[in-house]
């Protein structure tokens, strides 16, 4: 499976799964506007979007920084951030995205 189709395939995953969790799904896109960043979250009046860079990086990083930035958009810390991580990569471990 190409790059591409991978990043596509772990954001419609995680969508569901965040909007399963009744979170707020952000946009995403890849690479992030700032060349020096390896991801960015940006707001504005119609949404956050979350960037991250995939070329040239393992997927379990490019994987993290899609959950971290969906943490960081819905304001999630302590208990509440474990337990959307958790189902966030258990919901890429059912849908076979960890190994792209």
């Amino acid at each position: 499976m190409s790059t591409t189709l991978a990043f596509a395939h772990a954001v419609r995953t995680l969508s569901e799964s965040a909007r399963l969790q009744n979170l707020d799904v952000p946009m995403f896109r890849s690479p992030p506007r700032r060349s020096t960043a390896m991801r960015t979250v940006r707001r504005t009046p119609r949404g956050a979007t979350i960037s991250v860079v995939v070329a040239d990086r393992p997927w379990t990083n490019v994987l993290a920084d899609l959950i971290d930035g969906l943490v960081l958009v819905n304001g999630l810390d302590g208990r509440a951030a474990i337990r959307c991580r958790t189902a966030l990569w258990s919901a890429l471990e059912r849908d076979e995205v960890l190994a792209a």
